[in-house]
């Protein structure tokens, strides 16, 4: 692998990759590059607080009745005024979707739980468990050698 960096202040700065194939750490870079909108904290709303929640920390974003939340270590769970598909374009590589209605920290993953029906559960660091959609599954099975 071969890295280089032009400094060039009469050009317009642009990125380019030459790589085999796509992977998460391309996936990350992209993400970097082009979403670098959402800092590492997000505004979160409690029951009668406001408070700034550390991405990193953050275990999933989770839609329920048309309203987003973030769980965080405990399984609490924090009113975020965004959209998941919001989330989903700014937030770093390492939170991957895992059904339609959650985002999951993929650092925050203990394991996956899997059920004779074939249904798949993670289970987060905290103990809080969401179930993971089988196209999902898939997908994050191929992506990373599951």
């Amino acid at each position: 692998m071969v890295f280089r960096l032009q400094i060039d202040r009469d050009r317009p700065e642009e990125i380019v990759a030459t790589v085999h194939e796509r992977t998460p750490l391309i996936d990350e870079i992209e993400r970097l590059i082009l979403h670098s909108s959402i800092s590492d904290q997000i505004p979160a709303y409690g029951e009668d607080e406001i408070v700034m929640l550390s991405i990193p920390e953050v275990e999933c974003f989770v839609v329920e009745g048309e309203k987003t939340f973030a769980v965080v270590e405990g399984g609490k769970r924090y009113l975020v005024k965004r959209r998941l598909c919001e989330l989903e374009k700014e937030l770093p590589g390492n939170f991957e979707r895992i059904s339609k209605s959650a985002l999951a920290n993929w650092k925050q993953i203990r394991r996956f739980k899997v059920h004779l029906s074939g249904a798949v559960d993670a289970v987060f660091a905290s103990g809080y468990v969401e179930c993971i959609s089988r196209r999902c599954f898939a997908e994050l099975k191929r992506r990373y050698n599951l």
